[in-house]
């Protein structure tokens, strides 16, 4: 069976999206892990699908590059919307559900198969503390440490360890490598569950690097510039002072629509 797709990426987090409306794709772990690979199949950190939804826009449902279900990814949706856009559904501004609850997206700018656009998150009220550590939930568990210097920190190792602490992290964790450059400004670096590699970028890590950086180190920035290894991107957040509780979440960057194409099942 033919499959039309599209490949996206959002400041290096690369992804296949599937327009799934008239429910002809069927979702197979072992097909999206093989469609992910980045020698044998198309190459991606995961894959989406777009569906109707008779109540919003339409639905999306991200899974990562080993074909497991994913509950959300930022720079995933980010891109997921301007997919919609480029498809002619909603307007300006995007409904749509993931896993993790509804999302609201809006396409600030597009020129072409690019664009920026600006992506509401999940509510975050909970941070929890270990020894030189944060963990929270940010649409998907995050851990973050803070590191003097980010170039030298060996991401796959260290990621790799951490992820698979399942005494401090169950349902193990995605990994942030945190360096601050100044007031509102941060570099990242992180190792994806899912992918179970550095990724060139991760939205809901640097939401959660964001969040952990005010709440520890800079109470009061309410904004911030992230520097990941594929672009950059901008957190934007309410805090309620004192409280571990921060609303009104903006995740924003660019997205490009690199190519479209046509993929055989019978071949993968």
């Amino acid at each position: 069976m033919r499959t039309a797709f599209a490949k996206y990426e959002g400041a290096g987090n690369d992804f296949i999206l599937i327009d799934n409306r008239e429910e002809g794709f069927t979702p197979d772990a072992a097909l999206i892990a093989r469609l992910c690979d980045r020698h044998f199949g198309i190459g991606a950190d995961g894959l989406m699908t777009l569906s109707r939804n008779a109540e919003i826009d339409c639905s999306m449902r991200y899974y990562n590059a080993d074909g497991s279900l994913g509950e959300m990814c930022g720079n995933g949706a980010r891109c997921f919307a301007l997919f919609a856009e480029h498809l002619g559904i909603g307007g300006e501004t995007k409904f749509f559900d993931a896993t993790d609850g509804l999302h609201i997206a809006r396409i600030r700018r597009t020129k072409g198969a690019a664009g920026e656009i600006e992506l509401g998150m999940i509510a975050v009220r909970e941070i929890r503390e270990g020894d030189g550590w944060w963990f929270l939930n940010t649409g998907v568990p995050h851990y973050v440490e803070f590191v003097e210097d980010l170039d030298a920190v060996d991401v796959c190792t260290r990621g790799r360890q951490i992820r698979y602490d399942l005494e401090r992290f169950p349902q193990g964790t995605n990994v942030n490598f945190v360096q601050p450059l100044g007031a509102g400004e941060i570099r990242m670096r992180t190792y994806e569950r899912g992918v179970e590699n550095e990724t060139l970028a991760c939205g809901t890590g640097a939401t959660a690097a964001a969040i952990v950086t005010a709440f520890v180190r800079q109470p009061g920035t309410t904004r911030f510039r992230v520097h990941v290894p594929g672009g950059q991107l901008t957190v934007r957040f309410s805090h309620e002072p004192a409280t571990t509780i921060f609303t009104d979440i903006h995740l924003t960057g660019p997205a490009r629509r690199v190519f479209n194409g046509e993929f055989d099942t019978e071949n993968f």
